[in-house]
Parts: structure tokens; sequence; C-alpha cells
């Protein structure tokens, strides 16, 4: 009759017992801690940040000479200027006639050019203006949050990726970052108004089929 050795009593190398120990460790690791949130507020808020970009253009008694005013255009369109961005010139000079210009490629854009400069590091000399802008951005930091075990959850507490996707998804979403901070403020005297808007636009659009597709006219040969 033949012995067959049983697995556990099989000598094992000090090699393979650091490998099995490693390995169930990564496993537990991957498991987490408790959830500790007991409140109704996800661990993880949009955080909106800000930055600042600047363009130096020359300019004369008669304001900005055509090649720089192409020069800030061209600046505008590769900066991707959009609904939001507070735009500013500092002009030691005060001329009303290069704040005009400046004023015009900004509305163009769907902006209003701001009453005071931003805040810059550098002086200035006659002739030269500063025209900056300040984007602000949001994001969810620490999002997908999944450091906690689901299954164990003694403290009947939030999970930190709870919130994860509306916050981030709002943070993508929303026009002016700004709005997340502060709001805007209403300027009609009937705040349903605004948000009618949105609303009345969906309901007076004619459906896709009826409009708004591509037609071609084809000719037939006789």
């Amino acid at each position: 009759m033949t012995l067959i050795p049983h697995p556990l009593s099989t000598p094992v190398s000090p090699r393979l017992r650091l490998t099995l120990a490693a390995c169930c460790a990564l496993a537990l690791s991957a498991c987490g801690g408790t959830p500790t949130n007991r409140l109704m507020t996800p661990l993880h808020q949009p955080v909106v940040t800000h930055a600042t970009y600047t363009l130096d253009v020359s300019a004369g008694p008669n304001g900005l000479s055509p090649g720089e005013v192409r020069r800030l255009s061209g600046w505008f369109d590769a900066m991707g200027l959009r609904y939001g961005d507070q735009v500013a010139i500092d002009d030691p000079l005060a001329s009303e006639v290069t704040r005009a210009q400046i004023a015009a490629l900004v509305d163009g854009r769907g902006l209003v050019l701001a009453t005071r400069p931003a805040l810059t590091q550098a002086a200035l000399d006659a002739g030269v203006v500063r025209v900056s802008f300040t984007r602000a951005s949001a994001t969810v930091p620490g999002c997908p949050d999944w450091s906690a075990n689901s299954e164990t959850n003694g403290q009947n507490a939030l999970h930190p990726n709870f919130g994860c996707a509306v916050n981030s998804n709002l943070a993508a979403m929303v026009a002016n970052p700004d709005d997340l901070i502060r709001g805007t403020p209403n300027s009609q005297s009937n705040p349903v108004a605004t948000s009618d808007k949105a609303v009345a636009a969906f309901r007076d659009a004619k459906p896709s089929g009826n409009g708004g597709t591509v037609k071609t006219n084809s000719s037939k040969g006789s």
C-alpha cells in the first residue's frame, strides 16, 4: 500500500509563506474600512477654482491697430472664450477708444467687459494694454471613492462614494461654475420667467422629422 502525504503535511518554503501572506493582506486591504459619515451630506463636494490668463497688446492714441485687433481676436478664439469668463482690461491711459474696441470683441462672443481690471503682478507702461480673463472650473476631488466596505456598516453611515455621480455631473454640466458658490442674481421681476425659457424652447421646437433634417434634392434624368 502506497501512502500519499496530506497536502498540509508537506513543508512550505519561507518564500511561499511570504507570498501567501502578501496575497491575504492584499485581499483584506481591498475590503476597506467601514463608513463613518452619518450625515445626509455627501463627503465629496464640488470645488470651484479660478485661473487668470493675460495678453499684453500695444495701443496708440487711436486705440488698437488692425493687426492688434486680429491678434487679440485670435487669442480669444484659441483660448475658447466662453460663457462665465470674466474679461477685463488694464489700460494706464484709460482710452475710451481702446476700451470700445475690446468691448466689441467681447460683446461679439456674448460676454460683457468688466468695469474693473483684474489683479496682476507686473506694472504696465503707457501704450500697453493688458487684457485678462478669469475662468472658473468645478471639480469633485476624491471621486470616485470606494475606500469603505459596503457590506459592513454598523453605524448606518453613508458610503464615501455617495453623491459622487451627482456632484461630478453637476460640476461638469454647470455653465458658470461660480453659480455653485453664490448663484445668479435675479434681475427680473418674475423669477419663473428664467426657468420657463428652456421649457418653452423645448415645447415650441418642431420635431426633428418635420424640420432640422438635411434634405437633398435629386433630379431624375430624362
